[in-house]
């Protein structure tokens, strides 16, 4: 894949201030505390608050500056050269398949899984293996689409942000894909988990050319969290 950042003189520019780290919203950096902790790094206050409006975010490493992003935005904005380093979930990763991306730790945490479900009333009452093809909602096309093709099943995708669990009982699909951490929004809407594409923790990732033109300053944040990840044990 072709991307518009690969120039290492662009990269080895920001040597002289900050690495950016870009981590996600949500559950993953709530249970990120902990391991900032144990690398010696504090965030500012305000990263983990919601309602803050602020996206750049100092941390108590002068050497370190944090952005803020959706989830799915993460592996976009570390494979661009916009973040030299990055936290984001596999399934993210398996989604977006980035060439210019290297994960070399899974920190093991915010665990949960990319599913198949189906409405209870429908599950188990047909021959999945006879199926040529099937109608999926999710947020995975490129991770469905493979599932389904390794069986010889040509899934049509519905493209969906969220609620993937009303996609069956409107009508709009057959099955949904999604992530599923206790099964109870799932249960909740009449649906049952019917298989396990993968499970997924979160990721520690880089810039891959970003490593290369400042492998000391990349190479030491590396170091620091799988430290981290070392005293944890």
């Amino acid at each position: 894949m072709d991307l518009p950042i690969t120039d290492p003189a662009a990269l080895a520019t920001a040597d002289a201030g900050p690495l950016i780290l870009a981590v996600p919203k949500g559950r993953i950096l709530t249970e990120l505390g902990p391991v900032f902790a144990r690398a010696g790094v504090t965030p500012a206050q305000d990263l983990i608050d919601e309602d803050s409006r602020r996206l750049r975010f100092e941390s108590s490493d002068p050497g370190l500056d944090m952005v803020r992003v959706r989830p799915f935005d993460v592996a976009t904005f570390v494979a661009f050269g916009a973040a030299h380093i990055g936290i984001c979930g596999a399934d993210v990763l398996m989604e977006f398949d980035y060439d210019q991306i290297y994960a070399p730790l899974d920190l093991g945490i915010a665990k949960c899984r990319v599913s198949v479900a189906e409405p209870v009333a429908t599950a188990g009452r047909d021959d999945a293996s006879r199926w040529s093809r099937v109608t999926v909602a999710t947020k995975y096309p490129n991770i469905t689409r493979r599932h389904f093709a390794a069986r010889g099943v040509q899934a049509e995708i519905v493209s969906l942000s969220g609620a993937m669990e009303l996609a069956p009982s409107l009508g709009l699909s057959r099955l949904i894909v999604d992530l599923v951490a206790t099964g109870s929004t799932l249960k909740a809407n009449g649906l049952v988990e019917t298989e396990v594409i993968a499970q997924v923790t979160s990721r520690l990732i880089v810039n891959r050319t970003a490593l290369k033109t400042q492998p000391e300053r990349i190479g030491a944040w590396i170091a620091r969290f799988r430290n981290a990840l070392a005293a944890a044990a």
